[in-house]
This record gives structure tokens, C-alpha cells and sequence, in this order.
């Protein structure tokens, strides 16, 4: 599953994608991993069945992670064994009996916490995800808002369990990536808003940028 999930160096994750030539052009720019949202009220939602004509296609050649927002566990693990997504990405309210049946199964997958405080830590093995993804806090919004929270909270999480891939979101731009990648030391950066020009639209020329500066801060 490529290096993408190695918490020795920070790779990156464009999420939002909804546009097969932006899917084609990732790869050619050998981004790691793209997210896919399969949130009915995100902004850059993509029906499944849509998104399937070029995430099938494209297989091998870049990690495709569908973002899930409490949704019906047997749509999750149909694109999962239909091969239509290689990761789940849980980014709503799952709990860690949710993820158990996924984790039994080997079904690897990101449990994403909106984080407010140190107390939205807690418990982070309970998911027995693969991956932990840490985004800013936004109730009934999950993710994409392009606010930060205090990445000093994310350092703690990594020191204290420095095996766990943890990815970083929230307001990740060409502007803090490198201090993001030099700081905290996560597996991956993950964005949204900072890699588009508008919702679901990518700009190649911030993914360039966040990409050399991810590179130049290790």
C-alpha cells in the first residue's frame, strides 16, 4: 500500500477529488494518495457510482480513499470488496464498535477526530485504525473547513505513540506545509481546500507547492 501510511516521513493525501483529469493528473505528479467524499452534504461530495468510473481504472497507481461520514457500514465495505476504494476514511462519529467489524476483516482504514482539546485524544487505539487522521474541530461540518487547530496537540499524540500513522489536517496550505512537516512529523499532510482553486476543483499549482515543501522540510 505504497509508503503512504510510513510514520518515518510525511507523505501527502489530496482529498476532495472530483474530477477524473484531476485523479490522472495526481498520479502523473506521483502524489501518494487522493480522497474521494462520499458525504452527501460535503461540498465535494461525488455520487459512489460516479466516482468508481475513474477510481477502478486507476488502481496500483495511487492509494484511493473514500471519506465516509456515519454511513451505512455495507456501503463501506462494498467499495471496499468491489474495489472501488483501497481505504476507508471514517470522518464522522463513528465509534470504535463501528470500526471493529473492518478491523477484523483487515480492511484498512483512517479514523478522522475533529480536535477541540487535548480531551479529544483520548482513546485513540480503541478504533484500531490503520491511520489516524487529525483535523480541526467543526460539528456537523466534519472537515474541509480550512481552519488549523494547535498542532502542538498533534506533537503530543505523535510522541506518545510514535508506531501510529498519524495524518494532519486543517488549514494545510503552501504557506505552513513545511513548517507542518517540520514540526509535527506526521505520515502525511491531508488537504482539501488548500490543493483547489474551488470545492472540488484542484490546483496543481498549491499541490506543487505543498509537495516541494513537504519535500524541503525533511
Amino acid at each position: 500500500m505504497n509508503d503512504f501510511f510510513d510514520p518515518s516521513s510525511t507523505s501527502l493525501k489530496v482529498c476532495g477529488v472530483t474530477q477524473p483529469h484531476d485523479a490522472h493528473q495526481l498520479i502523473e505528479e506521483s502524489i501518494p494518495a487522493l480522497g474521494v467524499n462520499f458525504w452527501p452534504k460535503s461540498k465535494r461530495f461525488i455520487p459512489p457510482h460516479q466516482a468508481a468510473k475513474f477510481l477502478k481504472p486507476i488502481k496500483n497507481k495511487i492509494l484511493r480513499v473514500g471519506v465516509f461520514v456515519n454511513a451505512d457500514p455495507n456501503q463501506v465495505l462494498d467499495l471496499l470488496e468491489n474495489d472501488t476504494i483501497d481505504v476507508a476514511q471514517f470522518h464522522g462519529d463513528e465509534s470504535p464498535a463501528y470500526c471493529a467489524p473492518f478491523a477484523d476483516a483487515n480492511h484498512p482504514f483512517i479514523r478522522a477526530l475533529g480536535v477541540k482539546d487535548a480531551t479529544s485524544l483520548t482513546n485513540l487505539l480503541d478504533y484500531r485504525a490503520t491511520a489516524i487522521l487529525l483535523d480541526a474541530h467543526a460539528p456537523g461540518v466534519y472537515g474541509g473547513t480550512g481552519e488549523a487547530f494547535d498542532w502542538n496537540l498533534a506533537k503530543k499524540v505523535i510522541q506518545q505513540h510514535p508506531t501510529l500513522p498519524i495524518l494532519l489536517a486543517g488549514g494545510i496550505t503552501a504557506e505552513n506545509a513545511a513548517q507542518a512537516t517540520a514540526s509535527v512529523h506526521p505520515a502525511a499532510l491531508d488537504l482539501a481546500s488548500g490543493s483547489e482553486s474551488s470545492p472540488g476543483i484542484k490546483d496543481f499549482n498549491k499541490i506543487r507547492a505543498i509537495q516541494d515543501a513537504i519535500h524541503s522540510a525533511q
